[in-house]
């Protein structure tokens, strides 16, 4: 039987839910113990939320007066001596936390890393995309422990109603000398984040600039929803590029995906492929973005999304 480890995300005493139950799910579906390790200076907290959700067994406290911040050098060699205790499969979550983290255990394991597991066939037999998202591919993991991340639009959270025990550990792995927390810049705001948001409005370089970029941030604080933009808005200027949405940005799964502007390059595209229904303004009709959106709308921007938005 499989004994599965899932990396907990957190931030601030507080568990990454979101991408933690989806995690999960795909430890389920593989079958067997799951334990969630939750690595803090004080995890206990968080270790009492992931405790919550659905198929845990257990959650593995380990306290380090090292991992005071996230960072991955340091994370990484903790990681490994909890491997330890013989674990055939170490599952991440594929956001940016999971996808720094990851590779850097797998290198430490001498394993080869499998990279956002979408669908799961068996223990050792997943798909996953390539091309941009175009084409999945089936992947058989050899044999030993399976250091993989999750691609979390793939999946929907398990429940929030376990109770699983709580064991705290104690982890000897020294902190890394070439690598050294200096500071944190991070931008705080009140729209959801993006990768659990369940709707998202996102802006494409036609808007021209990042004052206009304020029709965008009006209609989505009207209807509760996050924030994104296509690569070229990011690259242009326009927003931030923890926004950017995309094969090389953030891969998300809202119920309702609205896209303003945006022509729909294919590495777009791939980054909003499992959202359930997608809307598309913009006034170019031959637009790649209207084939693969369930309502299109063409029309000015400017005078479209500030009429939508009279309307609610």
């Amino acid at each position: 039987m499989s004994k599965i480890l899932v990396i907990a995300e957190h931030s601030e005493g507080k568990l990454n839910v979101s991408a933690v139950a989806k995690t999960v799910a795909v430890a389920q579906k593989i079958g067997g113990e799951i334990e969630v390790a939750v690595l803090s200076t004080d995890g206990a907290a968080v270790a009492a939320q992931a405790a919550k959700l659905d198929g845990v067994t257990k959650v593995l406290a380990a306290n380090n007066a090292a991992s005071a911040y996230p960072l991955a050098a340091v994370l990484a060699p903790q990681i490994v001596e909890l491997a330890g205790r013989g674990y055939s499969h170490i599952l991440f979550p594929g956001t940016t936390f999971g996808k720094d983290l990851a590779p850097r255990v797998a290198a430490k394991l001498d394993v080869q890393q499998i990279s956002d597991v979408m669908a799961v066939h068996g223990a050792t037999s997943f798909d996953r995309p390539i091309y941009a998202g175009n084409a999945i591919t089936t992947v058989e993991a050899a044999p030993g422990t399976i250091v993989a991340t999750v691609r979390l639009a793939s999946f929907n959270a398990v429940g929030e109603t376990g109770s699983a025990a709580v064991e705290t550990v104690a982890v000897a792995a020294a902190a890394p000398s070439h690598t050294r927390f200096v500071k944190l810049e991070a931008q705080k705001s009140e729209r959801p984040d993006l990768q659990s948001a369940t709707r998202v409005v996102s802006g494409g370089r036609a808007l021209g600039s990042s004052e206009n970029f304020k029709v965008v941030y009006d209609f989505a604080d009207k209807i509760g929803a996050g924030v994104g933009a296509s690569r070229a808005a990011v690259d242009s200027g326009y927003v931030p590029n923890d926004m950017q949405v995309g094969q090389t940005g953030k891969i998300i799964a809202p119920e309702l995906y609205i896209a303003v502007g945006i022509s729909g390059a294919i590495q777009h595209l791939a980054g909003i492929k499992d959202a359930r229904t997608i809307v598309a303004i913009n006034k170019d009709a031959e637009a790649p973005i209207f084939e693969v959106a369930d309502i299109g709308l063409v029309g000015d921007l400017f005078q479209v999304v500030p009429e939508l938005e009279g309307k609610l």
